[in-house]
């Protein structure tokens, strides 16, 4: 009975346009949780009992919080159904993680370490290196850069498919990206099988937890740490780089970079221009043109 509700709650949600691999994979070992102790629906004592399981605060959260979304939808159909109460484990702290901007050395040390991977007369060092600087150069998320095919290399820029919320969207390329791109694919062309533009050494798609691993592997090697009181430099941060160094370009236009912030979020593939802003971070560049334009300001002349 309760798999069965499973099966259909996820079914809805995916007919929806969500995902939902995360969810679904919680919700499968807390109905095997319950299902081990008898239970036909939800019961709050269960999900308690399951969510308590949860290694973190936010993982606690987070496990209670699928399940009583599980549990409302039901319950209509059954009132068996009971609803555990959001607060068990308190309120919900959530911390921004403080992303690392990336310098331009930084980048070029991270592509010019992976060009010396093994092994040797393989695609490997190759691919990792447009990878990186596919992502610094297009603000892509890394889900998107490893589900790109060949076929998705347009004269117009990238062709990046149902990705986030299930949404499409073209991604122009600088004519240095561009160079890049043509370059990679003169040699990925040689290896004739998959479609999908960046492969390993097998030919095959490169999968998040190698790339991670390779990631963090080069991280170590070129000596790339955060500043102080921030954790380890993220792939993801390549995102966030590419958002600030995009924005610096503005200056301090206030008009402009309205323009910017509504062509940026198209650009990054966000619903709404507020998602955009989490993105951005204060760099000396940024904080040299708000000074300028706070002078400008108090002194009356126009900005």
């Amino acid at each position: 009975m309760l798999s069965q509700d499973l099966d259909r709650y996820v079914a809805l949600q995916r007919a929806s346009g969500l995902k939902f691999r995360n969810q679904f994979r919680l919700l499968k070992s807390f109905v095997a949780f319950a299902e081990a102790g008898d239970d036909d629906v939800v019961h709050t004592d269960r999900a308690i009992a399951w969510a308590s399981l949860g290694p973190s605060p936010n993982e606690r959260h987070t496990r209670m919080g699928v399940v009583r979304r599980f549990a409302l939808a039901m319950r209509p159909e059954d009132p068996r159904y009971e609803v555990p109460p959001a607060d068990v484990f308190g309120r919900r702290r959530s911390e921004r993680q403080m992303p690392h901007i990336y310098s331009p050395d930084e980048i070029a040390h991270l592509m010019q370490a992976a060009m010396r991977m093994g092994p040797p007369g393989s695609i490997r060092p190759l691919t990792y290196a447009t990878l990186f600087g596919l992502l610094a150069a297009t603000g892509l998320r890394i889900s998107e850069a490893l589900a790109l095919t060949i076929g998705d290399i347009t004269e117009d820029g990238l062709l990046v498919r149902e990705s986030k919320f299930r949404k499409s969207r073209l991604v122009p390329l600088h004519p240095t990206a561009r160079q890049a791109i043509n370059a990679y694919l003169a040699e990925r062309l040689m290896r004739p099988g998959t479609d999908t533009l960046l492969v390993s050494t097998n030919g095959r798609k490169l999968t998040y937890p190698t790339v991670l691993v390779t990631f963090h592997t080069l991280s170590k090697m070129i000596g790339l740490r955060a500043e102080p009181h921030r954790k380890t430099p993220r792939i993801h941060d390549l995102r966030h780089t590419f958002a600030v160094r995009a924005l610096e370009q503005c200056g301090a236009d206030r008009r402009t970079i309205s323009r910017h912030m509504l062509a940026l979020s198209t650009y990054l593939g966000h619903v709404d221009p507020c998602h955009t802003y989490w993105y951005l971070q204060a760099t000396p560049a940024l904080m040299q043109e708000i000074a300028e334009a706070g002078e400008a300001l108090q002194q009356g002349a126009p900005s």
